[in-house]
C-alpha cells in the first residue's frame, strides 16, 4: 500500500499548527489520531528535524514549523480555492462562494441579504468566514469581503457603500436602574462595555476626545459579539452600530456624540469578475448592504 505523499503530510501538518492538538487536528482531517501522528512522525523524518516538542503542556511547535506556517496557510487557502473555482464554471449558477466579514456583520447583518440570494440561487452554496482579521484576498483565502476599511492590496475590486456612525447604547432596563447620561462626564460613572485589547480600544474609540484605555472598560471583550450580548442583557453601556441596536431595541445615549464612523466597503478579487456567481453575489451584497446602512440613517 502506497504511503502519504508531501501533499498529506503538509496538510496534517497544518491542521496540527491550526488545531493545536494531535486529536483536534485529526478531527479537523477526518482521520484517526494515530494515521495524524504517523503522518507528522513521517514528515519530520524526510526534512530530518523535529517539528514539535513533546511537553506536559502539549505540542509545543519548533523554530522550523513556525517557519513552514505562513507557506501552509497560502497553501490551504489555494487548495480551498481551487476547489471553489472547479465547483462551477464561469457561466453557471452553481458552486460555492466564499465570503469573509467582521463577527458583527457575518452574525448581525448578513443573514437576511444571504437568504434573499439564496432563494434566487439555490444552486449556489455560501461559506461565511466571521473574523476581525482582515483576510488577504489577494490570496484567496476568500472570494469577496466586506471590510469596514479601504482595501490596501493590489488586484481588487472594490465599492464603498457607504458609512456607518456608532454611537452608544444600552437597554431601557439598564437606564431605568441608572440612569441616563447627559454627558461624557456622567458617562464616567456608569458601567462601560468594551475591548480587552489595548490597542484595539484606543484605535476603535478615538472620536470621543477622552483617554481611553483598557482600564476604562468594565467589560472587556474583543468579540464584537459578546459586546452586544451583554449590553443586550442589561449590563451597561457600549457601541453599537444603530440599525442593529434599533433591531434589538436598545436605546441611543447621547445622541449627538459619534463614537467613530465607519466606511463599508465590498471587495473581491478582479480574477473572479468573470465568474458569475461571483459577480451576482457581489452585486447582491452591494445592493443589501446600502440598504442596511440606508435604515439606520432613516431611523
Amino acid at each position: 500500500m502506497p504511503g502519504p505523499n508531501d501533499w498529506d503530510l503538509f496538510q496534517s501538518l497544518h491542521a496540527v499548527l491550526e488545531a493545536g492538538t494531535l486529536s483536534a487536528a485529526a478531527r479537523l482531517r477526518g482521520l484517526t489520531q494515530p494515521t495524524l501522528g504517523r503522518h507528522i512522525e513521517t514528515l519530520e523524518q524526510r526534512l530530518g528535524s523535529p517539528l514539535f516538542l513533546r511537553s506536559p503542556r502539549g505540542l509545543q511547535p519548533t523554530d522550523l514549523a513556525r517557519e513552514l506556517k505562513p507557506h501552509l496557510h497560502d497553501m490551504a487557502a489555494a487548495a480551498s480555492a481551487a476547489v471553489r473555482d472547479a465547483s462551477g464554471s464561469a457561466n453557471s449558477l452553481t458552486g460555492s462562494i466564499r465570503i469573509t466579514a467582521s463577527e458583527m456583520v457575518g452574525a448581525e447583518v448578513l443573514p437576511p441579504i444571504l437568504t434573499d440570494f439564496r432563494e434566487s440561487h439555490p444552486g449556489i452554496v455560501i461559506e461565511l468566514m466571521m473574523s476581525n482579521m482582515v483576510d488577504d484576498l489577494s490570496r484567496r483565502e476568500a472570494d469577496i469581503a466586506i471590510r469596514m476599511a479601504p482595501p490596501t492590496q493590489n488586484a481588487l475590486v472594490a465599492k464603498k457603500v457607504g458609512e456607518v456612525e456608532l454611537g452608544f447604547y444600552a437597554t431601557a432596563k439598564y437606564l431605568e436602574r441608572h440612569g441616563v447620561p447627559t454627558s461624557m462626564e456622567e458617562l464616567k460613572d456608569h458601567t462601560i462595555i468594551g475591548f480587552d485589547g489595548p490597542a484595539r480600544s484606543v484605535r476603535d474609540l478615538t472620536g470621543i476626545n477622552i483617554p481611553v484605555s483598557r482600564e476604562t472598560f468594565d467589560f472587556r471583550s474583543d468579540s464584537d459579539l459578546a459586546q452586544l450580548a451583554v449590553m443586550r442583557a442589561d449590563y451597561g453601556i457600549g457601541v453599537c452600530q444603530p440599525t442593529i441596536a434599533r433591531r434589538h431595541g436598545l436605546v441611543r445615549i447621547l445622541p449627538n456624540v459619534k463614537v467613530f464612523t465607519l466606511g463599508v466597503w465590498i471587495v473581491m478579487h478582479e480574477n473572479l469578475r468573470a465568474s458569475r456567481r461571483m459577480r451576482l453575489m457581489f452585486d447582491h451584497l452591494v445592493e443589501g448592504v446600502t440598504g442596511y446602512i440606508r435604515e439606520g440613517r432613516n431611523g
